[in-house]
């Protein structure tokens, strides 16, 4: 399969270092949450995912809109991460807020539930990560 897109991202230090972009448009320090006894300060990888899936998100959103001719007039998405624990190791769970503008709420909650079945994030993290949807309508 061609690849539509791809990046490269390269980081040292893991959790409490260094990341940049292939391409240098990203370049981010990072470090260890307070609320994991860390100095806190930087930003860490559940903040980066977040962003990362909520703008992916709201651009599946969009897109199903305007392929059904939908009366969007404006969209967000808030993603909530959680860093949970698993056993031995770790999880993620998400939490994504969506808000849109010119629909109902059932035909808003419909437009969310299709933007799930295609927003890479999404098909990305299914079975792997729960994730609980929310809609508000206006």
């Amino acid at each position: 399969m061609m690849a539509l897109y791809t990046t490269q991202a390269h980081v040292t230090g893991g959790r409490a270092g260094h990341g940049e972009t292939s391409d240098g448009l990203l370049k981010v320090d990072l470090a260890m949450p307070k609320e994991l006894g860390g100095p806190g300060g930087a930003t860490n990888p559940e903040q980066l995912f977040a962003i990362g899936y909520a703008a992916c998100f709201e651009s599946a959103v969009r897109f199903v809109a305007r392929k059904q001719k939908l009366p969007l007039r404006d969209a967000a998405v808030t993603a909530t991460v959680s860093l949970l624990p698993n056993g031995e190791g770790f999880k993620l769970g998400v939490a994504l807020a969506a808000e849109t503008k010119g629909l109902d709420q059932a035909a808003a909650e419909a437009l969310v539930s299709e933007a799930h079945k295609i927003c890479p994030y999404s098909n990305a993290v299914r079975g792997n990560v729960d994730v609980a949807l929310s809609v508000k309508a206006a």
